[in-house]
């Protein structure tokens, strides 16, 4: 699979480029399984949109990453959470309006970075949004321009980027791009 991308303007976010990405059951499982259970130390996710994010780190590994009914969980143990990422039926006895179920499956998945002002990327991510294109979630992959705890870093880290080249490599069929190592640093805020 060879994925072009776009570029595109988001207010509070600004130049975004999009890689496009399957959302087949298959696809989304297989690529939140991974991102869960092998880069759970290393992500931050949550939602992110104008208003609010919310940003949550793994407690540990997840107990388990499981699909049912079309729904993704990841169970970590004292919590968990659910995406629709499949066909969604319900149960026998109460089934889900197709439309409904529609909506609340993923309709738009895509990995992005944001790019600053000199063009470099300086934010890297993973996006899913329902049938009705409102956001299920956000995956921040780890940052170069930031260390513990989210701290601005004066160096970047490079090797923070292994997860999003292993990522292009294996779920867009991209090699890494030098591009990504170009950047100068990261401000929080938009």
């Amino acid at each position: 699979m060879d994925i072009a991308s776009r570029i595109v303007e988001e207010p509070g976010m600004g130049r975004v480029e999009i890689f496009t990405l399957p959302t087949d059951q298959d696809f989304l499982f297989a690529l939140l399984k991974d991102a869960f259970e092998v880069w759970w130390r290393d992500i931050v996710f949550g939602s992110l949109v104008q208003g609010a994010v919310f940003e949550i780190r793994a407690p540990n590994a997840p107990r388990k990453v499981s699909l049912f009914d079309g729904y993704l969980t990841v169970d970590f143990g004292a919590w968990h959470f659910h995406v629709c990422i499949g066909p969604h039926k319900g149960a026998p006895r109460n089934p889900v309006d197709p439309e409904l179920a529609r909506i609340r499956r993923t309709g738009r998945a895509e990995m992005y970075r944001v790019l600053g002002a000199d063009g470099a990327p300086k934010s890297w991510g993973l996006r899913l949004f329902n049938g009705a294109d409102e956001q299920q979630m956000t995956l921040f992959f780890p940052n170069p321009f930031l260390g513990e705890n989210d701290r601005i870093v004066k160096e970047p880290d490079w090797s923070r980027l292994s997860m999003w080249d292993g990522f292009r490599q294996r779920y867009l069929g991209l090699d890494a791009d030098p591009l990504d190592r170009n950047g100068r640093g990261f401000r929080c805020g938009g």
